[in-house]
């Protein structure tokens, strides 16, 4: 946490030692011993004291969350979000109205995981108000803050929270009343707004192994609350097994296709429901398609065929669902022969263009379009035929048996 050396020590000229901590994701991964990313700092500061500190600093401070407390110090780049230790004062399970506190332990009461309150100043000492962050942290476990219901309450997305969570940093057995809370509570999803719900469980299914989280929120109603059509796991366990063991990869939106309707109506239907990007929604929509066919069969002729006509991005979606759909018996040199092709292979483009159909002597007009798209059909069969003479004379010949 050195990058925000000079934050600390802006906010600390202004409020004196102890003012100000770190707090959240940048502790918990310290005491995990896993890389720090985000760095977020806590002060008994308020929005306006922290502004000034920072200017005075030579630091640029952007107002990006005043009503809660929060101001972005930018230093070299990097942002840092700095907010005032805040208590709730009345919350509807989507905002809450807050109120500013100098008392850490009232911030700390507020915060969702045990993991997440835990503060640590400039020098490394750490403080941790609820006595179990620490140990919590460490060992794994996703507990809740005081009462599982009450946190869940005051913000309903603590439930996506509390699996993604568990995706990401558990180890120890999934916490029972957390467990209970979330199922009771999974009515309240609904009030969310869906880009919010989206938005947390893309990140879910980003973990590198988010199947035994993603089993919990189905056996609790979790999971069909959000996604309706998620009844069998089956193809989305067997798609993480092909990523983790054979492809090295991991892509959350195409593990999120396999929890969707396998058609594109449906597809694009829940894509809307979640208010997913429009390049996320078409990415989907595409990966449900029936034609071409995909096999793990597929001739490089056949393969090349459908690169072409569906593009790369869309044939190894279809490929990788496929495959898992084909269950552990599938031919893996197969479909992995099939993604190298789609990797190593560049469609080339067309040689004709709609002028070379105008000088064969077919009128301009829809007949163009239609001379043009029987000769690609030719070339296309013909393997894409590295010769441009020998499509010129295929025009020709089409152009010769239409009737003008």
């Amino acid at each position: 946490m050195k990058p925000a050396a000079p934050v600390m020590a802006a906010l600390e000229a202004k409020g004196g030692g102890g003012c100000a901590r770190f707090v959240g994701g940048a502790v918990r991964n310290t005491l995990r011993g896993a890389v720090v990313e985000d760095v977020d700092i806590a002060t008994t500061l308020t929005p306006d004291e922290v502004t000034a500190a920072l200017e005075a600093a030579k630091i640029r401070a952007i107002p990006t969350g005043i009503d809660h407390g929060t101001v972005t110090a930018v230093l070299e780049g990097r942002p840092f979000e700095i907010t005032t230790l805040r208590r709730d004062v009345e919350t509807d399970g989507r905002r809450a109205v807050v109120a500013f506190t100098k008392d850490w332990s009232e911030d700390a009461q507020r915060r969702d995981f045990t993991m997440n309150a835990v503060y640590a100043d400039a020098a490394g000492e750490l403080l941790d108000p609820t006595e179990k962050g620490v140990a919590d942290a460490k060992a794994g476990r996703v507990v809740f803050v005081g009462d599982a219901g009450t946190r869940i309450a005051e913000d309903s997305l603590r439930i996506l929270r509390y699996f993604r969570f568990l995706a990401w940093y558990g180890k120890d057995e999934p916490d029972a009343a957390a467990v209970q809370a979330c199922a009771a509570g999974k009515g309240l999803l609904s009030n969310l707004a869906a880009e919010r719900v989206a938005k947390e469980l893309l990140k879910l299914l980003a973990a590198e192994d988010p199947r035994p989280a993603v089993a919990l929120m189905a056996k609790t109603g979790v999971l069909t609350e959000l996604l309706p059509s998620a009844t069998d796991l089956s193809t989305f366990d067997r798609l993480i097994e092909i990523e983790n063991d054979q492809l090295f990869t991991n892509d959350p939106v195409l593990r999120l296709a396999t929890l969707l309707p396998d058609d594109q109506i449906g597809a694009g239907k829940a894509a809307e429901a979640l208010r997913l990007s429009n390049e996320q929604k078409e990415r989907l929509v595409q990966a449900m398609g029936k034609s071409p066919r995909i096999t793990s069969w597929m001739s490089p002729r056949e393969s090349r065929r459908a690169v072409y006509k569906i593009g790369v991005q869309t044939f190894q979606d279809r490929i990788k669902l496929a495959w898992a759909r084909s269950g552990r018996s599938a031919a893996t040199h197969q479909w992995r022969g099939l993604l190298a092709l789609a990797e190593s292979w560049t469609p080339p483009p067309f040689p004709l263009t709609g002028e070379d159909v105008i000088n064969s002597g077919v009128p301009k007009g829809p007949l163009v379009g239609q001379v043009l798209r029987e000769v690609e059909d030719w070339w296309i069969d013909h393997d894409f035929l590295d010769d441009k003479f020998s499509a010129i004379e295929k025009l020709k010949a089409v152009a010769q048996g239409m009737a003008y």
